[in-house]
């Protein structure tokens, strides 16, 4: 024993940051094998109860602020959902989160839109702005902070951050000559531009990645020594493969730095641009809008006051379009400024409609509103994220959506707590006795064990599924936890359906004792569901842990111990009484386009008794 001790201890990464007796704890668990540094951590906070190391309990969790020149759309709340499921998990296992989301007001697209709308800047942003913030409040997106870009704070922050780059040698005069995209509000080199003709037939030049349109300009501003920081950014995208996740993106990126980095252009004429923040000290400039709108991220943790605390566990949600600005632009701001890089930056891929991009010209930008509407907050939340490919484009499809919610929430997730609640099989209403006798532990020699094969390899699924979920969790993996979820969902409904136990209880004590034991391993099994579900789908996961009798204190990541009377240890549920009926789970839905142009089948004639 001794000797696995110390080789885990020394193995084990995680002894690298934590002090010896931390690590000797986790060493010392009661299963050994868990020897890496992310194994280590979980068993840290579910055998240690809410423990975690001081540098670490802090969890800080970003969206890209959205730009405020068209309303919300799908791509916008999957990024929000995405944010707000990590937030979630990370309070479930205890840790300090902070989860900020807002809006980007500033720039020459912002200016442009609102005087073809008739109406001040800010007045045109407030209005966007407001339409953001509850399409989040209506789809329970849980941030602690929203922020604006047009708000004091944040303006101070930002003049702030310039002073330091520009204190520091960072930010020069010059003359920039080159592309510009104002829809993307980005400088492009010209490898990055190519030949194209707009609705008219006339040539225009446009960005290759984008597909806009893309003009010549040529005018003083600031610069940006973004050339100093190549070296700098390679040495830490290469130190930290994880920096960057998924690992498509992270070696997109290294790709990107293999040519020369220009010096970026960090501010426009005031001529040009009025609707930004001056450059400190030069009214005749206007900061970039994506050096303002980066430091949000800093804003909301503080900046310049009291931001170490947060910004040392910044993790960022973006999406590939704007990669770019997040791992090159903002690391090297970063580093000239003396400050921490991201812990990672999370980044995920477009939804289309029928393979094509959403856009207002094509008629498919899908509304987030209206579809939480149609198939509920939590039915929406799921399918983006049980469909949602990070390093894929995915397809929205409404039919599909249907398709999914009633298989996996409706029918089998619904189906199997409706199963196990009903009076008829648990007259009762508690949670049911278990039986050591009747499943006893595999390898034990009992005659009247009626346990098989298969319903020890469901035990063991759904015991090792709490790790599986994490795993996928922290990676925004998060379609393979879901599927993890769901692939135990199927089974313990095959265990139900194996065993009939609305066939038993009789008269006959021991089936009495295999039905309440049958019932206790399935409710136990749901109680594990609903704990993992709760980031991803809340109401339905307080729904389903209230229905079992679970007490808020019990549904935290410390209270993932599965069926605690398999191992011969007192389990808090038995016996107790289970919650209210609310109802089923999840109302199936109707696929009201799947009958539209099929012909309708004859209804067939009532038998009318003579």
């Amino acid at each position: 024993m001794m000797k696995t001790y110390l080789s885990i201890i020394r193995n084990c990464k995680v002894a690298q940051r934590w002090s010896f007796s931390h690590a000797t704890r986790c060493a010392l668990s009661p299963n050994p094998s868990f020897t890496s540094k992310w194994n280590c951590k979980r068993l840290m906070v579910r055998r240690l109860g809410t423990y975690i190391p001081t540098e670490d309990r802090n969890y800080y969790i970003t969206t890209p602020i959205f730009y405020v020149n068209a309303a919300p759309h799908i791509g916008h709340l999957y990024s929000a959902v995405t944010a707000d499921y990590l937030h979630r998990y990370k309070l479930l296992q205890g840790f300090n989160s902070r989860f900020a989301t807002g809006t980007d007001e500033h720039g020459l697209k912002i200016q442009q839109a609102a005087n073809a709308a008739g109406q001040d800047p800010l007045s045109f942003c407030t209005k966007v702005s407001e339409r953001f913030k509850y399409l989040f409040k209506s789809c329970h997106i849980s941030y602690t902070d929203y922020i604006r870009t047009t708000e004091e704070r944040h303006r101070c922050a930002v003049e702030h951050f310039w002073t330091v780059l520009q204190s520091k040698g960072f930010i020069y005069k010059g003359n920039y000559e080159g592309w510009y995209s104002t829809q993307d509000e980005s400088f492009l080199t010209p490898s990055q531009v190519g030949d194209a003709k707009d609705s008219s037939g006339k040539e225009i030049k446009i960005s290759l990645e984008s597909g806009h349109k893309v003009e010549w300009m040529k005018e003083e501003n600031y610069m940006f020594r973004l050339s100093e920081f190549r070296s700098r950014l390679q040495e830490w995208l290469e130190g930290n493969p994880r920096a960057v996740q998924p690992e498509r993106f992270h070696h997109a990126v290294l790709q990107w730095l293999q040519e020369d980095l220009p010096d970026l252009s960090v501010s426009r004429q005031r001529s040009r641009l009025q609707w930004g923040i001056p450059v400190p000290g030069d009214l005749d400039q206007t900061i970039y809008v994506w050096l303002d709108a980066l430091v949000n991220y800093l804003t909301v943790a503080g900046y310049p006051d009291s931001h170490s605390q947060w910004w040392r566990a910044a993790h960022h949600v973006v999406g590939k379009d704007i990669l770019k600005f997040h791992a090159i632009y903002w690391p090297a701001f970063l580093l000239a400024a003396d400050l921490p890089l991201p812990q990672t930056i999370h980044v995920h891929s477009h939804w289309t409609v029928g393979g094509k991009k959403m856009s207002k010209s094509l008629g498919n930008v899908v509304d987030p509103l209206e579809r939480s509407q149609r198939f509920t907050i939590d039915g929406l939340r799921y399918f983006l994220l049980r469909q949602g490919v990070p390093d894929t484009d995915c397809d929205y499809d409404d039919d599909k959506v249907v398709k999914l919610l009633n298989a996996e929430l409706t029918d089998s997730l619904g189906g199997l707590l409706n199963r196990c609640t009903a009076p008829s099989l648990n007259p009762a209403q508690v949670y049911p006795h278990f039986c050591s006798d009747s499943f006893p532990s595999q390898g034990t020699e009992a005659h009247n064990g009626r346990a098989v094969d298969e319903d020890y390899h469901m035990l063991d699924a759904v015991r090792a599924l709490p790790a599986v979920v994490e795993q996928h969790y922290e990676s925004v993996h998060v379609y393979k936890a879901l599927e993890a979820i769901n692939r135990c969902v199927r089974q313990t409904n095959g265990f139900v359906q194996r065993h009939t136990p609305w066939k038993l209880g009789s008269g006959d004590g021991r089936d009495q004792l295999w039905l309440d034991t049958i019932l206790h391993v399935s409710l136990e099994c749901l109680r594990i569901y609903g704990t993992l579900l709760q980031p991803i789908v809340p109401e339905i996961a307080d729904k389903l842990l209230s229905r079992l009798g679970v007490k808020p204190e019990e549904k935290s990541w410390a209270a993932l111990d599965f069926l605690v009377k398999y191992q011969g240890k007192d389990c808090p549920f038995e016996g107790r009484a289970l919650g209210p009926d609310t109802g089923v789970l999840f109302n199936r839905l109707e696929r009201p386009n799947a009958e539209k142009g099929k012909p309708k089948k004859a209804k067939k004639a009532t038998k009318v008794k003579s």
